[in-house]
Protein backbone atom coordinates (compact mmCIF):
# COMPACT_ATOMS: atom_id res chain seq x y z
CA UNK A 1 0.00 0.00 0.00
CA UNK A 2 1.34 3.44 -0.96
CA UNK A 3 2.24 6.00 1.70
CA UNK A 4 -0.28 8.84 1.40
CA UNK A 5 2.26 11.55 2.20
CA UNK A 6 4.65 10.24 -0.45
CA UNK A 7 1.84 10.39 -3.01
CA UNK A 8 1.03 13.95 -1.94
CA UNK A 9 4.69 14.92 -2.28
CA UNK A 10 4.86 13.41 -5.76
CA UNK A 11 1.81 15.40 -6.85
CA UNK A 12 3.40 18.55 -5.40
CA UNK A 13 6.54 17.75 -7.38
CA UNK A 14 4.53 17.63 -10.60
CA UNK A 15 2.85 20.99 -9.91
CA UNK A 16 6.24 22.56 -9.13
CA UNK A 17 7.88 21.17 -12.26
CA UNK A 18 10.42 18.99 -10.45
CA UNK A 19 8.74 15.68 -11.33
CA UNK A 20 7.76 14.69 -14.87
CA UNK A 21 4.71 12.47 -15.42
CA UNK A 22 5.58 9.54 -17.71
CA UNK A 23 2.44 7.82 -19.02
CA UNK A 24 2.07 4.23 -20.15
CA UNK A 25 -0.96 2.37 -21.53
CA UNK A 26 -2.44 1.59 -18.11
CA UNK A 27 -3.58 5.20 -17.62
CA UNK A 28 -6.15 4.69 -20.40
CA UNK A 29 -8.03 2.14 -18.31
CA UNK A 30 -11.70 3.08 -18.29
CA UNK A 31 -11.65 4.90 -21.64
CA UNK A 32 -14.16 3.22 -23.95
CA UNK A 33 -15.69 3.56 -27.40
CA UNK A 34 -18.52 6.08 -27.07
CA UNK A 35 -20.74 3.94 -29.32
CA UNK A 36 -19.89 0.32 -28.51
CA UNK A 37 -18.47 0.56 -25.00
CA UNK A 38 -15.37 -1.41 -26.03
CA UNK A 39 -12.16 -0.49 -24.23
CA UNK A 40 -9.61 1.60 -26.08
CA UNK A 41 -6.74 -0.57 -27.33
CA UNK A 42 -3.67 0.69 -25.50
CA UNK A 43 -1.46 -2.12 -24.25
CA UNK A 44 0.42 -4.55 -26.47
CA UNK A 45 -2.12 -7.39 -26.49
CA UNK A 46 -5.16 -5.19 -27.12
CA UNK A 47 -3.40 -3.34 -29.92
CA UNK A 48 -2.42 -6.58 -31.64
CA UNK A 49 -5.97 -7.92 -31.43
CA UNK A 50 -7.44 -4.67 -32.75
CA UNK A 51 -4.93 -4.56 -35.59
CA UNK A 52 -5.68 -8.18 -36.57
CA UNK A 53 -9.49 -7.95 -36.62
CA UNK A 54 -9.82 -9.32 -33.10
CA UNK A 55 -7.92 -12.52 -33.84
CA UNK A 56 -4.79 -13.58 -31.92
CA UNK A 57 -1.59 -13.91 -33.92
CA UNK A 58 1.11 -16.57 -33.56
CA UNK A 59 2.60 -16.73 -30.04
CA UNK A 60 5.94 -15.31 -31.18
CA UNK A 61 4.09 -12.30 -32.65
CA UNK A 62 1.82 -11.85 -29.63
CA UNK A 63 4.93 -11.25 -27.54
CA UNK A 64 5.01 -7.52 -28.33
CA UNK A 65 3.08 -5.07 -30.53
CA UNK A 66 6.12 -3.85 -32.52
CA UNK A 67 6.87 -7.43 -33.56
CA UNK A 68 3.28 -8.04 -34.67
CA UNK A 69 3.18 -4.70 -36.46
CA UNK A 70 6.38 -5.58 -38.31
CA UNK A 71 4.84 -8.84 -39.49
CA UNK A 72 1.75 -7.09 -40.88
CA UNK A 73 3.83 -4.27 -42.32
CA UNK A 74 5.82 -6.82 -44.31
CA UNK A 75 2.58 -8.31 -45.64
CA UNK A 76 0.44 -5.21 -46.15
CA UNK A 77 2.84 -2.28 -46.17
CA UNK A 78 3.68 0.46 -43.72
CA UNK A 79 0.59 2.46 -44.69
CA UNK A 80 -1.57 -0.32 -43.25
CA UNK A 81 -0.11 0.27 -39.77
CA UNK A 82 -0.45 4.04 -40.09
CA UNK A 83 -4.07 3.80 -41.23
CA UNK A 84 -4.90 1.40 -38.39
CA UNK A 85 -3.47 3.71 -35.74
CA UNK A 86 -5.13 6.79 -37.23
CA UNK A 87 -8.50 5.07 -37.45
CA UNK A 88 -8.10 3.84 -33.87
CA UNK A 89 -7.02 7.08 -32.23
CA UNK A 90 -8.44 9.83 -34.44
CA UNK A 91 -11.46 8.51 -36.31
CA UNK A 92 -13.01 6.63 -33.37
CA UNK A 93 -14.89 8.53 -30.66
CA UNK A 94 -13.60 7.68 -27.17
CA UNK A 95 -14.92 8.75 -23.81
CA UNK A 96 -12.96 11.30 -21.82
CA UNK A 97 -10.38 10.09 -19.31
CA UNK A 98 -10.75 11.27 -15.73
CA UNK A 99 -7.08 10.59 -15.11
CA UNK A 100 -5.95 12.88 -17.91
CA UNK A 101 -8.30 15.62 -16.72
CA UNK A 102 -6.82 15.28 -13.23
CA UNK A 103 -3.25 15.38 -14.57
CA UNK A 104 -3.80 18.45 -16.74
CA UNK A 105 -5.43 20.22 -13.76
CA UNK A 106 -2.02 20.03 -12.04
CA UNK A 107 -0.56 22.16 -14.86
CA UNK A 108 2.62 20.11 -15.33
CA UNK A 109 5.47 21.78 -17.21
CA UNK A 110 6.41 18.62 -19.09
CA UNK A 111 4.60 15.35 -19.82
CA UNK A 112 5.99 12.24 -21.54
CA UNK A 113 3.17 10.14 -23.01
CA UNK A 114 4.15 6.95 -24.85
CA UNK A 115 0.54 6.28 -25.84
CA UNK A 116 -0.72 7.34 -29.27
CA UNK A 117 -4.13 8.66 -28.18
CA UNK A 118 -5.15 12.32 -28.18
CA UNK A 119 -6.61 12.71 -24.67
CA UNK A 120 -4.11 15.33 -23.49
CA UNK A 121 -4.14 17.13 -26.82
CA UNK A 122 -7.92 17.46 -26.56
CA UNK A 123 -7.58 18.91 -23.06
CA UNK A 124 -4.89 21.30 -24.33
CA UNK A 125 -6.96 22.49 -27.32
CA UNK A 126 -7.28 25.99 -25.84
CA UNK A 127 -3.92 25.99 -24.06
CA UNK A 128 -0.76 27.24 -25.76
CA UNK A 129 1.83 24.45 -25.60
CA UNK A 130 4.70 22.74 -27.39
CA UNK A 131 4.15 19.29 -28.90
CA UNK A 132 7.07 17.00 -29.74
CA UNK A 133 6.22 13.97 -31.86
CA UNK A 134 8.59 11.03 -32.33
CA UNK A 135 9.21 9.82 -35.88
CA UNK A 136 11.12 7.01 -37.57
CA UNK A 137 12.58 6.03 -40.92
CA UNK A 138 12.42 9.46 -42.53
CA UNK A 139 14.81 10.75 -45.16
CA UNK A 140 16.53 14.10 -45.49
CA UNK A 141 17.22 14.69 -41.79
CA UNK A 142 19.10 13.15 -38.89
CA UNK A 143 16.38 14.17 -36.46
CA UNK A 144 13.60 11.82 -35.39
CA UNK A 145 11.03 14.31 -34.18
CA UNK A 146 8.80 17.16 -35.25
CA UNK A 147 8.02 20.16 -33.07
CA UNK A 148 4.69 21.96 -33.16
CA UNK A 149 3.57 25.17 -31.49
CA UNK A 150 -0.05 25.38 -30.39
CA UNK A 151 -1.21 28.97 -29.95
CA UNK A 152 -4.52 28.09 -28.29
CA UNK A 153 -6.25 27.68 -31.64
CA UNK A 154 -4.21 25.18 -33.63
CA UNK A 155 -0.82 23.67 -34.39
CA UNK A 156 1.93 24.82 -36.70
CA UNK A 157 5.28 23.15 -37.17
CA UNK A 158 8.27 25.11 -35.87
CA UNK A 159 12.05 24.75 -35.59
CA UNK A 160 13.94 24.16 -32.36
CA UNK A 161 15.04 27.80 -32.33
CA UNK A 162 11.42 29.00 -32.33
CA UNK A 163 10.32 27.07 -29.23
CA UNK A 164 8.81 29.18 -26.45
CA UNK A 165 10.38 27.49 -23.44
CA UNK A 166 7.85 29.10 -21.09
CA UNK A 167 5.06 26.90 -22.48
CA UNK A 168 4.18 23.40 -21.21
CA UNK A 169 5.66 20.56 -23.26
CA UNK A 170 3.89 17.37 -24.35
CA UNK A 171 6.31 14.73 -25.67
CA UNK A 172 4.74 11.86 -27.63
CA UNK A 173 7.73 9.61 -28.46
CA UNK A 174 5.71 6.93 -30.28
CA UNK A 175 3.50 9.35 -32.17
CA UNK A 176 0.01 10.76 -32.48
CA UNK A 177 -2.48 11.33 -35.31
CA UNK A 178 -2.60 15.07 -34.58
CA UNK A 179 -1.83 17.46 -36.15
CA UNK A 180 -0.67 14.93 -38.75
CA UNK A 181 -0.27 11.16 -38.38
CA UNK A 182 3.25 10.13 -37.41
CA UNK A 183 4.03 6.92 -35.53
CA UNK A 184 6.79 4.75 -34.14
CA UNK A 185 5.15 1.33 -34.23
CA UNK A 186 6.91 -1.60 -35.93
CA UNK A 187 10.21 -3.24 -35.02
CA UNK A 188 11.91 -1.39 -37.87
CA UNK A 189 10.53 1.91 -36.56
CA UNK A 190 11.80 1.25 -33.06
CA UNK A 191 15.25 0.13 -34.22
CA UNK A 192 15.65 3.40 -36.13
CA UNK A 193 14.10 5.55 -33.39
CA UNK A 194 16.05 4.03 -30.49
CA UNK A 195 19.31 4.22 -32.46
CA UNK A 196 18.81 7.95 -33.02
CA UNK A 197 17.54 8.38 -29.45
CA UNK A 198 20.81 6.92 -28.17
CA UNK A 199 22.70 9.19 -30.54
CA UNK A 200 20.88 12.27 -29.29
CA UNK A 201 18.89 12.95 -32.46
CA UNK A 202 15.41 12.06 -31.17
CA UNK A 203 15.13 14.74 -28.47
CA UNK A 204 15.32 18.49 -29.17
CA UNK A 205 18.22 20.39 -27.68
CA UNK A 206 16.08 22.62 -25.46
CA UNK A 207 14.53 19.52 -23.87
CA UNK A 208 17.95 17.99 -23.21
CA UNK A 209 18.77 21.07 -21.17
CA UNK A 210 15.41 21.25 -19.40
CA UNK A 211 15.38 17.60 -18.32
CA UNK A 212 18.67 17.76 -16.38
CA UNK A 213 18.18 16.53 -12.80
CA UNK A 214 14.43 16.11 -13.29
CA UNK A 215 12.72 13.15 -11.66
CA UNK A 216 9.96 11.05 -13.19
CA UNK A 217 6.74 9.46 -12.04
CA UNK A 218 5.86 6.42 -14.16
CA UNK A 219 2.16 5.62 -14.29
CA UNK A 220 0.41 2.83 -16.16
CA UNK A 221 3.65 1.25 -17.37
CA UNK A 222 4.94 -2.21 -16.55
CA UNK A 223 8.73 -2.49 -16.59
CA UNK A 224 9.13 -5.87 -18.29
CA UNK A 225 9.11 -4.93 -22.02
CA UNK A 226 12.57 -4.44 -23.49
CA UNK A 227 11.47 -1.97 -26.16
CA UNK A 228 9.70 0.32 -23.70
CA UNK A 229 12.62 0.06 -21.28
CA UNK A 230 15.13 1.11 -23.96
CA UNK A 231 13.01 4.12 -24.88
CA UNK A 232 12.56 5.31 -21.30
CA UNK A 233 16.23 4.79 -20.46
CA UNK A 234 17.27 7.42 -22.99
CA UNK A 235 14.36 9.78 -22.37
CA UNK A 236 15.22 10.05 -18.66
CA UNK A 237 18.96 10.44 -19.29
CA UNK A 238 20.44 12.97 -16.89
CA UNK A 239 17.73 12.44 -14.26
CA UNK A 240 18.16 13.31 -10.61
CA UNK A 241 18.57 10.89 -7.72
CA UNK A 242 16.45 8.92 -7.42
CA UNK A 243 15.61 9.04 -11.12
CA UNK A 244 11.98 8.64 -10.16
CA UNK A 245 9.16 6.51 -8.88
CA UNK A 246 7.13 3.77 -10.56
CA UNK A 247 3.49 3.12 -9.71
CA UNK A 248 3.85 -0.64 -10.02
CA UNK A 249 1.67 -3.06 -8.03
CA UNK A 250 2.97 -6.63 -7.66
CA UNK A 251 6.29 -5.97 -9.38
CA UNK A 252 8.03 -9.13 -10.58
CA UNK A 253 11.73 -9.89 -10.18
CA UNK A 254 12.61 -8.67 -13.68
CA UNK A 255 10.91 -5.35 -13.02
CA UNK A 256 12.55 -4.99 -9.62
CA UNK A 257 16.01 -5.57 -11.08
CA UNK A 258 15.47 -3.05 -13.84
CA UNK A 259 14.14 -0.39 -11.48
CA UNK A 260 17.05 -0.89 -9.13
CA UNK A 261 19.48 -0.56 -12.04
CA UNK A 262 17.84 2.69 -13.17
CA UNK A 263 17.54 4.10 -9.63
CA UNK A 264 13.75 4.03 -9.78
CA UNK A 265 11.77 3.47 -6.58
CA UNK A 266 8.79 1.15 -6.82
CA UNK A 267 5.46 2.14 -5.25
CA UNK A 268 3.24 -0.90 -4.69
CA UNK A 269 0.08 0.73 -6.06
CA UNK A 270 -1.24 1.82 -9.42
CA UNK A 271 -1.97 5.35 -10.64
CA UNK A 272 -5.51 5.34 -9.25
CA UNK A 273 -4.06 5.82 -5.75
CA UNK A 274 -3.01 9.33 -6.76
CA UNK A 275 -6.60 10.34 -7.42
CA UNK A 276 -7.53 9.73 -3.78
CA UNK A 277 -4.98 12.15 -2.33
CA UNK A 278 -6.42 15.00 -0.28
CA UNK A 279 -5.18 18.24 -1.84
CA UNK A 280 -4.80 19.78 1.60
CA UNK A 281 -1.93 17.35 2.24
CA UNK A 282 0.15 18.62 -0.69
CA UNK A 283 3.58 19.83 0.40
CA UNK A 284 6.90 20.77 -1.12
CA UNK A 285 9.16 18.03 -2.41
CA UNK A 286 12.64 18.21 -0.95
Amino acid sequence: MADSQLLADLISGITQGNIVPYLGPGVLKGVVNADSGAAIPADSDSLILAMNDGKPMAPRLMYEFPRAAMNLENKKGRKFIEKFLTKTYLETQWTDSGFHQWLVSLQPNYIVDINRDTQIQALYESTPHTLIVGMARIAGTDFRFKIYHHDGNGYREITQDAVDTALPVLFKPTGTPLPEPNYVASDADYVDYITELMGGFAIPGFLKQYRKDKQYLFMGLRMNRDTERMVLSDIIYGAGSPAGWVMLPDANDKEKRFCEKKNLQIIDADWTALLTVDKSSLTSVA
